[in-house]
């Protein structure tokens, strides 16, 4: 007979590590006495983390005492107490091999359903001192389970642990999790996996990816866990392009056009993708990566992109000062998760600035096919002079029979005039996107300043936008995900204070930012670019959740450890990726 021996609780906490501040309730202490088990907690028990712990599918974390002696041989400790793991109800019995989704448990007076194994993070190897734990964890076939409380009602250490229910599909903890998280993914075992009714949300939506990755022919990578901006694995390396034409689209705004020196045919993009170039501004210096929106139509001919001029702007002042037609440049495959998805629902196309761009790809996209879609172009510029693009974005409108537009300026000159080059005078707000009329239901594509974007999102919020509909692109890599980090303010991207002075270059091609690998100072390239301040993504840090993937622009690394599941063909995962010669990486 199973038997719950102690019943783990604890309110989240601030800590100390590696200089930074993490809000955690990862530690849990033994309950004297009764507990309440409630729809979503434990009494006086809470998560600081509530992506990623918590809520109805994830109320009670279920650990085995088993497992602790397990861990305590393969690592050499004795030093565990109840609750170590950051589980609410340490156990004996009820083996992750034996345990299966959907299974149902009476302890004490309450009632409770198995969902989902533990998802780790980088947490866990906080509190057992052992930064590999997420790992060992998932890897081991031991990660733990999640309960959902079915009924509520009091638990305490020594309460027996009944099975009174289990689902028609039997497929156990340590099954589920690695069907996940190893890099076997049989049709047949996701098909089975989606057949139970009891598995969470979350693990239904990632077996849901692998199966439509498996029927696509998908050829690497786990779709089940790559994050969005990673989904579109693109061939490393970079290939001469002669310049064909250069245009002056306004005044700050100039476009190349670029057409294969070889005559073999470009790597088609996605509309919105963009291309990394490496430029050679000083002779015998670094290269400089830059990243730009491919501008023009879809095509196997050419590529075009169209770069704004800035002041301090070092890419685009050589490109403007030094590049002439003829001439050649590398450029990588294009790449990028900001793309127009398929589908006859309402789109809008909504930016400013050079922010047009990447959606004007999206706009040739449906004009050339004459898309039935409601199409909705909606663009802010300063004046008529800096608003590129202007008569290329009408032209194109005329071939959409439910395309509308509208353009605003915020300080126009005596040559814009009102009625004909542009709608109306001031920003785009929230009164503006409610009297133009845009769709709820639709997908809002969104890129331009960082301000602009952040207003945007809050006025379509406002509208009643839901934000899985709004896709935005960054133009200095993706939104950082920094699970429990307190205060995790941003800071403009820049050289570590301990660059090296040999040793490979890695060189983060969005940010502009490029440093010399010390391999006494860091342990992945994860840590060189959060030592250069530049936004990442991670959970785990050891290779497990691939929240970290990005792209690989070009170069070679090596994984330690290595990955339970490698990254698609083209993508690394940098949280345990360290560079074998000189890497660009798409962050």
């Amino acid at each position: 007979m199973a038997r719950l021996l102690s019943v783990n609780v604890g309110l989240p906490r601030d800590i100390e590590w590696k200089g930074r501040t993490v809000h955690t309730g990862i530690w849990k202490n033994p309950v004297q006495g009764r507990c309440f088990a409630a729809r979503l907690n434990l009494a006086e028990d809470g998560q600081g983390d509530l992506a990623g712990h918590g809520g109805e599918q994830r109320a009670v974390f279920v650990y085995q005492i088993e497992s602790y002696r397990y861990w305590q041989a393969q690592l050499k400790r004795n030093d565990f107490v109840h609750g170590q793991f950051g589980e609410n109800f340490t156990v004996e019995g009820l083996p992750d091999s034996a345990v299966c989704i959907g299974d149902r448990y009476r302890i004490g007076g309450a009632l409770f359903e198995v969902t989902q194994p533990r998802v780790t993070c980088y947490r866990v190897g906080i509190r057992t001192n052992e930064p590999r734990m997420p790992a060992l964890l998932t890897s081991s076939g031991r990660p733990g389970f999640y309960l959902r409380v079915l009924e509520e009602g009091e638990v305490g250490a020594n309460d027996e642990i009944v099975k009174v229910g289990e689902a028609d599909e039997r497929m156990t903890v340590a099954e589920i999790n690695a069907l996940l998280y190893s890099s076997d993914h049989p049709r047949e075992k996701l098909e089975r996996a989606l057949r139970i009714a009891a598995l969470s949300p979350g693990w239904r939506f990632s077996f849901d990816a692998l199966l439509k990755s498996g029927m696509n022919g998908a050829a690497s990578g786990n779709a089940g866990l790559v994050p969005a901006v990673a989904a579109h694995a693109a061939p490393p390396g970079f290939r001469p392009l002669t310049v064909s034409t250069i245009e002056q689209e306004s005044a700050d705004v100039v476009s190349f056009t670029l057409k294969s020196k070889d005559g073999l045919p470009l790597q088609r993009a996605l509309p919105g993708q963009y291309v990394v170039l490496r430029l050679d501004p000083t002779a015998g210096g670094p290269p400089l990566f830059r990243s730009y929106s491919l501008s023009g139509p879809l095509s196997t001919q050419t590529y075009r992109i169209s770069v704004k001029i800035e002041p301090n702007g070092v890419g685009g002042t050589w490109l403007r000062e030094h590049v002439r037609v003829g001439d050649t440049l590398d450029v990588s495959s294009p790449r990028g998760s900001f793309v127009l998805q398929p589908g006859d629902g309402p789109v809008v196309l909504l930016s400013a600035g050079i922010g047009a761009t990447p959606v004007l790809a999206m706009l040739h996209a449906l004009s050339s096919e004459c898309s039935t879609r409601q199409v909705l172009w909606l663009h802010a510029a300063h004046d008529g002079r800096h608003h590129p693009f202007s008569a290329e974005a009408r032209r194109l409108m005329l071939a959409l029979p439910r395309g509308r537009s509208y353009v605003c300026y915020s300080a126009p000159t005596s040559h814009d005039r009102v009625g004909k080059d542009i709608d109306a005078t001031g920003h785009l707000s929230q009164s503006v996107l409610k009297e133009v009329g845009v769709p709820r239901e639709a997908d809002v594509y969104l890129c331009g300043p960082t301000r602009f974007m952040a207003d945007m999102k809050e006025a379509l919020t406002a509208l009643g936008v839901v934000p899985q509909r709004v896709h935005a692109e960054i133009f200095n890599g993706a939104e950082p995900l920094n699970p429990g980090i307190v205060d995790a303010s941003a800071h403009a991207p820049h050289p570590p204070k301990d660059d090296a002075k040999g040793g490979p270059l890695v060189s983060f091609a969005r940010s502009g930012i490029a440093a010399h690998w010390n391999a006494s100072a860091y342990q992945s390239i994860l840590e060189l670019a959060e030592a250069c301040d530049v936004p990442v993504r991670w959970s785990c840090r050891t290779g497990v959740c691939h929240n970290c993937e990005s792209g690989l622009v070009s170069g070679r690394v090596a994984y330690e450890p290595d990955p339970l599941d490698p990254p698609a063909q083209g993508n690394v995962l940098i949280c345990c990726a360290r560079p074998q010669d000189d890497v660009v990486i798409d962050v």
